[in-house]
């Protein structure tokens, strides 16, 4: 390969809500793995990022600082190549995803995006909305109240106050799929996949799996809930995913959430590698 030089950009901490030891170790395992096969690794951080004179040729990277997002796609319209791509990571934030996943037909939950200074309770009440979570629009969850269940109407029009008070000007609201929680990591064009019930093994980030509650075994296609993520991360353009999903009563699946580059927490040593080669690969074929 003639670019042997690739740069790694991890992500700022303020973006690693009670993650920021699994996100460093995802980025550091890659970066290693890299440098293992033979390249060498330059680490900028996102606010190096905005000050760069030159664009890197290639990138690796787990940024969501919007300016340094910015600088990134405008290093792509110069030629470089970027894993994920800056593209991919716009798409995962939360309003632009949930109109992707409506417009390719991604199974999802019943979702209104709204303002938050609307009056909306005609709307909750026409779409037979009781149960559901508010989820900032604008970006992923950075604190807890950046997520928040609900069990009415009436809490929704409460709550959709307090974000407005934070400047939050956008929220999505999606219906509340009762059912079995699960969490996926992958590695689009690889054999890597892996999922897990987090209520079994405690892992949370902000507590929301408790509401769905303890783990029925609700029977499922693991080939199908793999074809649907990898379907997802090619509707939103990312390589490397994560994110949630639930299976309902019927043993549907819906897509809850979706993650540019998670922390692959539970099976970082398996992940490793898998996106190692993946960067490697997209690399050589550019």
């Amino acid at each position: 390969m003639a670019h042997k030089s690739i740069t790694g950009i991890p992500r700022a901490s303020i973006f690693s809500p009670n993650h920021i030891g699994n996100d460093s170790a995802i980025f550091n395992g890659t970066a290693d793995y890299l440098r293992e096969k033979g390249y060498e690794i330059t680490i900028f951080s996102e606010q190096a990022v905005l000050s760069s004179l030159n664009h890197p040729e290639r990138v690796f990277t787990m940024l969501r600082n919007r300016e340094a997002l910015k600088r990134l796609r405008q290093w792509e319209t110069e030629g470089c190549i970027s894993v994920n791509s800056a593209t991919g990571i716009e798409n995962s934030e939360r309003e632009q995803m949930t109109k992707l996943l409506a417009k390719h037909h991604i199974p999802h939950p019943k979702s209104l995006i709204v303002n938050t200074h609307d009056y909306i309770i005609p709307q909750l009440e026409a779409q037979q909305f009781t149960s559901c979570w508010i989820k900032r629009g604008d970006f992923h969850a950075l604190h807890r109240e950046d997520v928040t269940y609900v069990r009415h109407p009436e809490e929704v029009q409460e709550m959709l106050a307090e974000y407005a008070l934070r400047d939050i000007e956008r929220v999505v609201i999606n219906e509340h799929i009762e059912g079995d929680l699960i969490k996926f990591y992958g590695v689009v064009n690889t054999p890597f996949y892996h999922w897990f019930y987090p209520f079994n093994s405690s892992h949370s980030t902000f507590g929301y799996e408790s509401i769905n509650g303890k783990t029925r075994g609700i029977p499922f296609r693991e080939e199908e809930l793999r074809d649907l993520c990898n379907r997802t991360a090619e509707t939103l353009q990312l390589t490397v995913y994560g994110g949630d999903c639930i299976v309902s009563p019927d043993s549907a699946i819906y897509i809850i959430d979706f993650n540019d580059w998670p922390s692959f927490a539970s099976c970082r040593k398996t992940a490793i590698p898998a996106i190692g080669e993946a960067i490697i690969n997209i690399f050589e074929l550019s």
